[in-house]
């Protein structure tokens, strides 16, 4: 009962709420109503944590991106840059530095023929059957031994010895950087010639020009290892060689000069009688031993004399410093007697550039001679007063030579008409038309150096000679000499008061020695002076 009961009311309320509904539903169809669309459901809303995290990662990629493309095209234009200054570098050498010589007063005056064989040949520059690598390390020679490297003036040891009579001990020897890196990019041309000789393509003579090259840096170095590697390779230039002619007679001078170096006279003397007789052109057989006798006469074609010029001054040295003085007596007069012989001609200035530099390369080397007669003549206890003469005879052509290349006067400009010698010029430079030649710019540069170590050498011996005199104001002349060769062996420090430094070419150790001379002397004529002050005070 009680839930039938409860059942009916139940009943009642699902039938009142269905009625209510259809009614709803009748009214709605009436009315043509249309149920709207629901709005999309929107995500949940981002916490600002992970806002952050996301525009963080965002930014991270994109700059990386931005990086990786900089980084790429930087790299690229520095590669470019680096490739075009480098190739640049080449083509420079290649078409201006290893140029041929075009001037037909340089040609008649040989300086072409005298100039650094780089395998070109005629044509200049560098053999193209050398082909790309070849080529390449020839100029990278080149430009190692002219520009320098760069780096420090020197390194220690040396990796270009084969071990010809070596100490073992070559990782003791100092050599400059830049002949350093040169003979070993010649040593890698070489070994690019040698592989390249059946090819047909390579000139005859490329790989003797390299080994030339090679064994003249190794001459250069200095040390013992470097010249017993150089007279090596010499040798075999001279067995490439067709053995007559100018180019033998220079190589046969060459070996004579390392052999006198190494020690080995009477090598020397051999290669220097073969010398002697190539650049007379005579055509019989060469001497074998190291008898000869001068010529009258020097040859007269331009680079036979001054090879033969060359060669007066390596016998003179070599009996100088052997104890035969009275035999360098006799050989230096009559080599100065033959020098005397040659024409100069009255006026550099109005003579042809090649011409005026062949006649200062003559008045330098008697220059040379000069002194090497005076150091002899002061050996056999001569007069000194005979030795000075000499002396003062090469400083004065030594400088005539160093003023020429250089365009200054021999007189000082500030006194035109006085007597009074211009200052060393120390720092000066070639004039354009040597600096800007092609042959005769670096034989100009050698002369010039040696022009003012001759002078600066010259000056020192005259204030040694001087310095040991009894004579009056003997003090105060022998600080003139030696202030006049400090100007020529070095260059004026940056400030007032300062001491100066070697100039190029002067060793350190003999700028030392000439420098404490100089100091030593000073201080004994200020010494003086005062004392001759105070005799006459009184």
């Amino acid at each position: 009962m009680l839930s039938r009961t409860l059942k009916q009311p139940a009943l009642s309320l699902c039938r009142h709420s269905a009625t209510r509904n259809a009614r709803i539903i009748t009214r709605n169809e009436s009315s043509n109503y249309k149920p709207t669309t629901p709005a999309p459901v929107e995500p949940a809303p981002v916490l600002p944590i992970q806002e952050h995290f996301i525009n963080n990662t965002a930014h991270t990629v994109d700059y990386f991106r931005r990086f990786l493309k900089y980084s790429a095209v930087g790299l690229l234009a520095v590669s470019v840059t680096t490739w075009t200054a480098f190739e640049g570098a080449h083509m420079w050498v290649e078409r201006v530095e290893l140029a041929s010589e075009k001037d037909e007063e340089v040609r008649k005056w040989e300086w072409d023929v005298e100039a650094e064989k780089w395998t070109g040949g005629e044509s200049g520059g560098t053999d193209p059957g050398l082909r790309y690598f070849g080529r390449h390390t020839v100029r990278s020679a080149w430009m190692s031994q002219h520009w320098g490297t760069g780096s420090s003036g020197s390194v220690i040891g040396s990796n270009a010895y084969s071990g010809r009579g070596g100490s073992g001990a070559a990782g003791l020897n100092v050599v400059e950087a830049r002949l350093e890196y040169a003979q070993a990019f010649l040593a890698a041309a070489l070994q690019a010639a040698e592989k390249m000789a059946g090819s047909g393509k390579l000139r005859p003579q490329t790989a003797t020009e390299i080994l030339a090259r090679h064994a003249n840096i190794m001459e250069r170095m200095g040390t013992r290892e470097g010249l017993f590697e150089a007279r090596s390779e010499y040798e075999k230039v001279w067995a490439n060689s067709p053995g007559k002619g100018i180019e033998a007679a220079r190589i046969a001078l060459k070996l004579g000069d390392v052999n006198s170096r190494l020690g080995d006279r009477e090598d020397a003397l051999a290669w220097w009688s073969r010398a002697m007789h190539l650049v007379q052109l005579k055509s019989g057989p060469q001497p074998q031993n190291a008898a000869f006798t001068l010529p009258d006469t020097p040859p007269s074609e331009p680079l036979a004399q001054r090879t033969f010029i060359s060669l007066l001054v390596s016998l003179s040295a070599f009996y100088a410093t052997s104890g035969q003085l009275r035999q360098a007596l006799a050989f230096e007069e009559t080599s100065l007697d033959i020098l005397r012989s040659i024409r100069q001609p009255e006026s550099f200035e109005s003579t042809s550039p090649p011409q005026a530099l062949h006649a200062l390369y003559i008045l330098h080397r008697s220059a040379l001679l000069s002194i090497h007669h005076a150091e002899v003549l002061y050996a056999l206890r001569k007069k000194t007063v005979t030795s000075m003469e000499y002396l003062a005879r090469a400083a004065e052509s030594s400088e005539r030579v160093a003023l020429a290349l250089t365009g200054l006067p021999s007189i000082h400009p500030d006194a035109p008409e006085s007597k009074i010698p211009h200052p060393p010029s120390s720092e000066a430079a070639l004039v354009p038309a040597y600096s800007k030649s092609v042959s005769m710019r670096r034989p100009a540069q050698s002369l010039l150096r040696d022009a003012r170590r001759t002078a600066a050498e010259a000056w020192s011996l005259m204030g040694i000679l001087t310095e040991s005199s009894d004579a009056p104001g003997s003090k105060q002349r022998a600080f003139d000499c030696y202030e006049r060769a400090l100007g020529w062996a070095g260059v004026a420090a940056d400030r007032a008061g300062g001491i100066g430094k070697p100039a190029e070419g002067t060793l350190e150790a003999e700028w030392k020695v000439l420098w404490n001379n100089y100091v030593r002397v000073r201080d004994a004529a200020r010494l003086e002076q005062e004392k001759q002050e105070k005799k006459q005070k009184k």
